[in-house]
């Protein structure tokens, strides 16, 4: 199956924004008129506009216009997840087989796999168990927290990460209205940082992290367009010589 090369394949009547918390009492469902679905810990009316936190921190904020909000419903606390088995060996586990795990969450999710690919070569290099310094974790580098908003129950299982990671990237997709741009300045410097300055935040590594991305994304393209040009003499090429009157192997 050929992907297309836009960044996503349609857009969805209703995305959930999947960051429900410890706090899940306290947490709700606003329902926006974009067809987004936030789940947020509480929220702030400031005038025509609503501030939405998405945790309990007073930095990880959305803010929407008041009117923009069709309705709210409460969040049911979520059964404790079972506690998860220590990992003993990493030795015995089967083969990661990332391109198939990237395939699988693009369709999932509508979203291209080779902007997944990019997404995982910034921030892990394709390496399944790295940590960086401020605690991120796995081939997508979540954090502990929202590795566990989005159900994320061990952030070195590639299969598990890898949907985690395609999610909070969708979700942010969603709300930013398919800008590639903003969504993953979001992703790294988190969405109060894009609201803060109405755009991709003045942090140098920021910067340089979203560029980096669009960069190899694009490097990929036009490396498939160009695999794909070379192809075409070779399949006309084959299909002549298995014309009727021809073996397979050219010969008569």
């Amino acid at each position: 199956m050929r992907f297309p090369s836009q960044i996503r394949w349609s857009k969805y009547a209703a995305i959930v924004f999947a960051f429900a918390l410890a706090r899940a009492h306290a947490a709700e469902h606003v329902y926006l008129r974009t067809g987004a679905d936030l789940v947020c810990d509480h929220r702030e009316t400031m005038a025509d506009q609503v501030r939405l936190y998405l945790t309990a921190s007073a930095d990880n904020y959305l803010d929407v216009a008041a009117n923009e909000i069709v309705r709210t419903e409460p969040v049911v606390e979520p059964t404790p997840p079972a506690a998860q088995p220590a990992r003993t060996s990493t030795a015995a586990e089967r083969p990661m087989d990332l391109p198939a795990l990237l395939h699988h969450a693009g369709i999932q999710h509508n979203i291209d796999p080779d902007l997944l690919a990019s997404v995982v070569r910034a921030e892990s290099g394709g390496k399944a168990h790295v940590i960086s310094r401020a605690g991120a974790r796995g081939l997508m580098q979540l954090m502990p927290q929202t590795a566990a908003q989005l159900g994320v129950h061990d952030s070195f299982a590639p299969e598990q990460n890898v949907a985690g990671g395609t999610a909070y990237l969708d979700a942010l997709l969603s709300y930013y209205h398919d800008d590639v741009a903003l969504a993953l300045a979001a992703y790294n410097a988190g969405p109060a940082a894009v609201a803060r300055y109405h755009g991709i935040p003045p942090y140098a590594e920021t910067r340089r992290y979203v560029q980096r991305i669009i960069h190899d994304y694009n490097r990929r393209k036009r490396l498939e367009a160009k695999e794909t040009a070379a192809q075409k003499p070779l399949l006309a090429s084959f299909a002549a010589a298995t014309a009727p009157g021809q073996s397979k192997l050219g010969g008569r």
